[in-house]
């Protein structure tokens, strides 16, 4: 009797171990949390931007970008050519490349003229890390409060975006 009452509390303790790893797997760390803490450093090579720096009471648009990628240039052209649409949110592109390559994309795009789009490298690697990304353009909406809402990988269609903003 002692054996089977040991058998049957071992295979209920694996049966709830096993479930909640389970369940940890299938939900990403990135989305139980606010955007953190984070600094890339932008086109002018001596200026830090980090959350602290984005507007309050805007929405967020976390777009992981490289400088090389077609698909990219083909998303940020959207973004240009929609910018209005995005009057009430901060859009950061973030690539880890080396920085000239993205001075010159900042260049090439002209994107000084957008005062809701920064530019900036991240040096630390952190971004693609903390996402887990596996295709460019990654795109991750915030709230105001920094809460997540959406993350696309890969090129998104505008309308889908625009849900969300």
């Amino acid at each position: 009797m002692r054996y089977w009452s040991f058998l049957v509390l071992l295979c209920l303790c694996c049966k709830l171990s096993i479930g909640q790893n389970d369940t940890s797997k299938t939900k990403p760390l990135y989305t139980q949390y606010p955007l953190p803490q984070f600094s890339i450093l932008l086109t002018d090579s001596t200026t830090w931007y980090t959350k602290n720096d984005l507007p309050k009471k805007k929405k967020t648009i976390i777009m992981l970008f490289s400088p090389d990628c077609d698909h990219c240039k083909h998303e940020t052209e959207l973004i240009k050519k929609n910018i209005k649409q995005l009057a009430n949110s901060q859009v950061v592109m973030i690539t880890t490349l080396p920085f000239d390559k993205m001075v010159q994309f900042y260049k090439d795009f002209d994107l000084a003229k957008f005062k809701n789009i920064t530019v900036g490298r991240d040096t630390r690697f952190f971004f693609p890390n903390y996402f887990k990304i596996h295709y460019l353009p990654f795109l991750a909406i915030y709230d105001k409060k920094y809460k997540l809402l959406k993350t696309f990988e890969g090129t998104p269609k505008w309308e889908d975006m625009m849900e969300y903003l």
